[in-house]
């Protein structure tokens, strides 16, 4: 018995992973609401039994669905900040503070399917307590990330922020996050909403960022 549930476990886990990806695609298309069950087993390429003996409804496929996109996203957003502070160049001018910022948050700028499903994410978050303390709670957590980049840039004394480093990266993933919408609203390409993206950040960096030897 123990034999059989060892074969049976990765193969549950491959058709959970398959119809998390298809509802994916499915929720930043259409939207929770108008998404169907049959869609999404179609999509995954499952029958409804395959659906609903890995997950209770709709809903429930929604909620594990943001929990693997949070952690996936914050993944990511750990990896790239480790590997950014072991940088002996790191925050050379603000031009390479707002390529650093960028590169903390291009995780889905360039994706228009990931855009669409966390602004899905974020209005369900708005009517929901329990998924808006679960949004929060990431958007803390990366926020925190962004933050350490910055103070690590403010130590290395080549670069002054006019603003506390916490607020300095609100204002930047605030900022990051209204381009890249917007971009997806116009129908750019990966390419034009990446460089408008670096737009929004650059105006930002005006206005945060200052050469340590300016006056005060």
């Amino acid at each position: 018995m123990t034999e059989t549930v060892s074969v049976a476990s990765p193969r549950r886990e491959v058709t959970r992973q398959k119809l998390l990806d298809a509802a994916a695609q499915v929720f930043a298309e259409v939207g929770l609401d108008a998404a169907s069950v049959e869609a999404i087993c179609e999509r995954a390429g499952f029958t409804r039994g395959a659906f609903y003996s890995n997950f209770e409804s709709k809903n429930e496929l929604f909620l594990a669905l943001v929990a693997a996109v949070s952690g996936e996203r914050m993944r990511i957003v750990r990896e790239r900040v480790s590997d950014l502070k072991c940088r002996a160049d790191l925050g050379a001018d603000p031009a390479q503070v707002l390529g650093l910022v960028q590169q903390v948050l291009d995780f889905d700028a360039d994706d228009r399917e990931s855009v669409l499903l966390m602004s899905e994410i974020r209005i369900h978050a708005l009517r929901d307590a329990e998924l808006a303390d679960a949004y929060l709670a990431q958007e803390d957590e990366l926020l925190q990330q962004i933050t350490e980049i910055i103070d690590d840039i403010a130590e290395a004394r080549v670069l002054a922020f006019r603003l506390p480093a916490d607020r300095t990266a609100r204002l930047m993933l605030m900022a990051w996050e209204g381009a890249a919408i917007r971009s997806v609203m116009r129908g750019l390409s990966a390419e034009e909403r990446r460089r408008a993206v670096g737009a929004e950040l650059a105006r930002i960096a005006q206005i945060a960022i200052r050469p340590v030897d300016a006056g005060r």
